[in-house]
């Protein structure tokens, strides 16, 4: 269901440490956010399983049963989540990994509330507002709902799998619904440690298109911006 003004950004906090949930959802929370907390990686997942993705993650490094590398792998083998690492691990290298392969910040624990809550804001102003709900299935339309964690779309009451890449491709492009996302932003966010070219965009787009589309040559869709890149519509 289309929701072109959410009313409330949703943030999931993932840390092992209670007293540090505590203190970022008190500090988001008094910022405006709407701020839901998991103790360990697979619990945050099962929270993205049962209410949909948040519009950004906060997630410490080291944790039991998944360190925070992992659960950002996990997530982004079926959306484009943006993360902010907020950890103890100051080493260099540590964090040039954690900002080269998978967050948009990292933040060194002790931290100063404001700038954390400034950091927040900066993230999602670059990401944008996301157009439709975030539950845990997305309607798109009456024929068309997907499930980014289970990868999978449901088209005209049919399930349908999509592989790791279709459901990132497709989460970036409903993310931005109604805007352009170009080409050189999708390969740099599908590919972001590979020198990915136009013609392996493409071939998923046409294999995205033969899925979900009525007419994968006419598609509805996910729609050709020549010279530019894609832009998702809603078929309604």
């Amino acid at each position: 269901m289309l929701d072109s003004t959410p009313d409330t950004q949703r943030v999931l906090v993932v840390d092992d440490n209670a007293y540090t949930l505590r203190i970022v959802q008190y500090t988001l929370e008094q910022a405006g956010y709407e701020v839901s907390t998991a103790i360990s990686g697979p619990e945050a997942l099962k929270l993205i399983n049962r209410h949909g993705l948040p519009h950004l993650a906060i997630v410490d490094l080291h944790m039991p049963e998944m360190s925070g590398f992992e659960f950002c792998r996990t997530v982004h083998d079926f959306s484009d989540l943006p993360v902010i690492m907020l950890t103890a691990v100051g080493a260099e290298e540590t964090i040039i990994e954690g900002l080269e392969e998978h967050a948009e910040d990292y933040i060194v624990k002790p931290f100063n509330a404001p700038e954390l809550v400034a950091r927040v804001r900066r993230v999602l102003a670059r990401m944008e507002n996301y157009t439709y709900t975030l539950d845990s299935t997305t309607r798109i339309d009456e024929r068309l709902m997907i499930n980014f964690p289970l990868r999978e779309a449901l088209v005209d009451g049919e399930a349908v799998s999509l592989t790791p890449t279709e459901t990132k491709l497709l989460y970036i492009l409903v993310r931005n619904a109604g805007r352009i996302v170009t080409t050189d932003f999708l390969l740099g966010r599908i590919w972001p440690l590979q020198e990915a070219r136009e013609d392996r965009l493409h071939v998923h787009v046409h294999r995205l298109r033969g899925k979900i589309e009525k007419d994968p040559n006419n598609p509805d869709y996910i729609v050709a911006e020549r010279g530019v890149g894609y832009s998702f519509r809603s078929a309604v």
